[in-house]
């Protein structure tokens, strides 16, 4: 019994990774830790300049430190993940939960400490984070959605400037954001009739009606907030069409080293301009990257894209019938488990429809 124990206290766990340290990310400073057996002083604070990063990186150059894991939430972890991926080092963000549900840890060990020594030992999972021309991309579409949601927030305030003039154009026209008419509104055009003039031939109210909604209390403190709401959404709308120049760019730069697709792209699903769909040939750009044509699909999952993507499969739209014959067979298979469990088993049969005589 005591050899067994004995035994047991002398197997130790070889590291997973030697060569691993760890940074405690803080908005004005940030705790980094390595091994003691790499420097005495294993644990060391360090600013957040430019600066102060270089000197974080180079120390870490000077213990041999080949891969990091750092902690934090919002975006403080970005420049030292950077300058550090720039040097050629794996930097892993782990979420701080899973080294807190780790047992084991004494209450006078830094933060960085203890994550230093869970990723020695492999203890820690880093989260997903795109490389190179994808995450440039990434900030790309992130930027322009965020740009289309503040584009939005003007849009309601152009129809609460209308509503304060009871002018119902916006129930009228579905679209307010493309309309002449607005722009004439607030270019001082007043008269209904000249205004509806201005309607699109595809508006499926009626001229009369659309004259109608046109008949409001023009007031000047409205009419400025319109203005300026229009305004700001035309800015936003600029932006957009600059973000997408950019996007652009980084396909063109992702296309490059790709294979050419064996077959040509097929025909757009939908004809018509999707709201905020980018200025540029998106869906052949992505083509030519991913060398399948991902918009095929109606509801994107997880699987589907894994297959189209890892094994260049093409997509084939089983159709409602398919779907429904799958939602049946699973609810009958649910009344014949539930069956079973009463003793009873079902069985088919067939449903003879009786015509009856009116007389």
């Amino acid at each position: 019994m005591m050899e067994t124990k004995r035994r047991r206290e002398q197997r130790s766990i070889l590291p997973v990774h030697p060569d691993a340290a760890a940074i405690d990310i803080g908005a004005t400073v940030h705790v980094a830790a390595v091994s003691p057996v790499r420097d005495p002083e294993s644990v060391r604070s360090f600013g957040t300049s430019t600066g102060d990063l270089h000197r974080l990186a180079d120390w870490f150059a000077q213990c041999g430190i080949k891969t990091i894991v750092m902690e934090s939430t919002g975006v403080c972890w970005i420049p030292i993940y950077e300058i550090l991926e720039q040097r050629g080092v794996e930097v892993r963000v782990v979420n701080a939960r899973d080294a807190r549900h780790v047992p084991g840890r004494k209450t006078d060990v830094s933060d960085a400490a203890w994550l230093q020594r869970l990723h020695e030992f492999g203890l820690l999972r880093g989260s997903f984070r795109p490389q190179g021309a994808i995450a440039v991309l990434h900030s790309y579409l992130r930027q322009r959605e965020r740009l289309l949601d503040y584009a939005a927030a003007h849009i309601q305030h152009m129809q609460k400037a209308l509503t304060q003039m009871n002018l119902q154009i916006h129930h009228v026209i579905s679209d307010i954001t493309g309309a002449t008419i607005i722009r004439a509104i607030v270019a001082g055009e007043r008269d209904p009739d000249t205004l509806a003039s201005y309607r699109d031939i595809r508006c499926h109210s009626s001229a009369e009606r659309v004259r109608q909604a046109l008949i409001g209390n023009y007031r000047e403190e409205h009419l400025f907030a319109l203005a300026q709401a229009v305004e700001l959404y035309e800015i936003y709308q600029a932006k957009v069409a600059t973000c997408d120049e950019k996007i652009e760019g980084v396909l063109e730069r992702l296309k490059q080293p790709c294979r050419a697709p064996a077959k040509p792209l097929r025909a757009a699903r939908h004809k018509t301009r999707q709201p905020n769909a980018p200025a540029f040939n998106a869906r052949g750009a992505l083509y030519a990257v991913l060398g399948v044509d991902l918009t095929q699909i109606h509801g994107l999952g997880a699987v589907l894209f894994y297959n189209a993507v890892r094994h260049g499969m093409d997509y084939a739209d089983p159709g409602a019938s398919y779907y429904e014959e799958r939602y049946r067979q699973r609810v009958l298979t649910n009344l014949q488990r539930r069956a079973k469990a009463f003793g009873y088993v079902l069985q088919p049969t067939e449903i003879k429809v009786v015509s009856m005589a009116v007389s």
